[in-house]
């Protein structure tokens, strides 16, 4: 008679796999990418590595995976943030969205550096690069949809949305790498943002809005 897997086990070997992306994310915190093997992954899990290979074909799609789970957690963060500040009545909604995704991003990233790090700019596997890639059209999405409500409601000067959204991902992402490397010094957190969050606002056309986090966000960033 065939195997036939119950309710209880396919619940068991989720639960497995979950264990291993928590070690494996854990490792790349800490280490980046190079930390990231399948005998340190079944180590820190507590399994023997033929356990890892039940999950998952290779180390290619154990790192995927594993970087699609940390990006997942970041473009929720920055997702939430410029939802949190959207007013449909609002005469700036660009500039206060723009704002929030840049604030939020850069805090973020710049309070966990090593682990930013290897998600934006550390050499990585090839179907990590692939994934990288993908989520950054996630973040030129978000600004493209920004600067489109800018354009709407009269904010922002005529401008291709699609090709300035992807300038802006660029610029983001460029601007980090710098004070994210692991051997830079130790910037002052809120200068670098301040400077990029101005520069993508004057690259948008956009004006500084006098107020962007509200109090309940800044509280966890």
């Amino acid at each position: 008679m065939a195997y036939r897997p119950t309710a209880h086990t396919r619940a068991k070997a989720a639960q497995r796999r979950d264990l291993l992306l928590v070690a494996a994310r854990a490792l790349v915190a800490e280490g980046g990418w190079r930390a990231l093997t399948v005998a340190a992954v079944a180590r820190d899990a507590g399994v023997s590595t033929g356990n890892v290979y039940t999950h998952f074909p290779d180390k290619s799609a154990l790192q995927a995976e594993t970087f699609q789970g940390l990006a997942t957690a970041e473009l929720t963060a920055v997702t939430e943030a410029v939802a949190a500040v959207h007013d449909p009545a609002s005469a700036t909604p660009a500039a206060s969205g723009i704002s929030a995704l840049v604030e939020v991003f850069a805090h973020r990233a710049l309070r966990a550096r090593r682990l930013s790090w290897a998600l934006l700019a550390e050499p990585a596997d090839p179907a990590v690069e692939a994934a990288r890639l993908e989520y950054r059209r996630h973040y030129a999405r978000l600004l493209q949809d920004l600067i489109e409500r800018g354009l709407t409601c009269g904010e922002l000067p005529a401008q291709q949305p699609r090709v300035t959204a992807a300038a802006l991902t660029g610029a983001i992402g460029e601007a980090l790498v710098g004070p994210l490397s692991p051997t830079a010094a130790d910037n002052s957190r809120e200068t670098v943002i301040a400077e990029l969050r101005s520069l993508c606002l004057r690259a948008a056309g956009a004006s500084e809005p006098l107020s962007v986090i509200p109090p309940a966000l800044e509280e966890s960033l």
